[in-house]
């Protein structure tokens, strides 16, 4: 007598309800759905985001990309001082806010300042300054010591400085303990261990930072401009005033352009580096 194949096919196996655990999963996964398209829905709602207004103002948007679409090659030339002025500004604040940010950084890491009020007080100054947008800190510069580059330069230096001893404390918080604990051991000075043991491990680290920085403050300095505060910025906000797109396309190709470079130029240097 043969015997009958007892094992589920693979139609009875569809049929068969879901462990708990995945109908549960599953559960939980179209929750999270709803609760996001609800929450999209809801912030478009609020902001009274409406899709029509989009579609009637095509062809105002047509027109002005027809207008990006053709720079004033000529007007390109006028502006290369700018552009110089532009990079001049980053580089100054890049140097002078990473000069700052050195003893900060230093101040900011538990694993090298073991008072921990010092650490509290750097840490705060520091999320202090990086809650400040740059483009207020060039609005308050502006108002302080006018119109003009000084203020996009004491901008960067902020932003700089905030930016750079931020990641490079966090990364100082992960370097080797071991030459640290060896030259407690032997009674070295804080300074001599800092020279010798720190810094040897950190440097790399906090020149590919500052050079990241740079990249960022080339791009931010263009901006600044905006707010009077030097740079490219200002023929550009010059050019979008009077609806001159074509030399405000031509600046931003500008801008494209020498940000590309740069950030070549930098992401070789941060390769060596590391």
């Amino acid at each position: 007598m043969a015997l009958r194949n007892t094992e589920p096919t693979q139609t009875g196996l569809s049929t068969l309800p879901q462990p708990p655990k995945q109908l549960k999963k599953n559960l939980s996964r179209m929750l999270w759905t709803a609760l996001f398209l609800v929450t999209i829905v809801g912030a478009a709602w609020h902001t009274e985001s409406d899709p029509r207004q989009l579609a009637m103002g095509w062809p105002n948007m047509w027109r002005l990309l027809s207008q990006f679409l053709t720079p004033d090659w000529v007007y390109m030339k006028k502006v290369l001082p700018a552009v110089y002025e532009t990079i001049r500004m980053a580089i100054v604040g890049t140097t002078v806010g990473a000069i700052i940010a050195i003893p900060i950084t230093l101040l900011a890491a538990r694993n090298v300042t073991k008072n921990r009020f010092f650490v509290f007080l750097s840490r705060t100054f520091m999320n202090l300054i990086r809650t400040i947008p740059e483009l207020l800190f060039a609005a308050i510069f502006v108002a302080i010591v006018g119109i003009g580059a000084v203020a996009g330069i004491l901008a960067i230096i902020f932003f700089s400085f905030a930016i750079i001893a931020k990641l490079t404390s966090e990364s100082l918080e992960t370097i080797d303990s071991g030459p640290l604990e060896a030259m407690t051991a032997v009674g070295a000075s804080p300074l001599t261990w800092i020279r010798y043991a720190v810094m040897p491990q950190i440097l790399p680290a906090f020149i590919s930072y500052t050079l990241y920085v740079f990249e960022i403050n080339v791009r931010t300095a263009a901006v600044l401009g905006l707010v009077g505060a030097g740079g490219i910025g200002v023929p550009l906000n010059t050019a979008l005033a009077f609806l001159q797109y074509d030399r405000a396309a031509s600046i931003i190709l500008l801008i494209f352009l020498v940000v590309l470079l740069i950030e070549a130029l930098s992401g070789t240097l941060r390769r060596r580096l590391i």
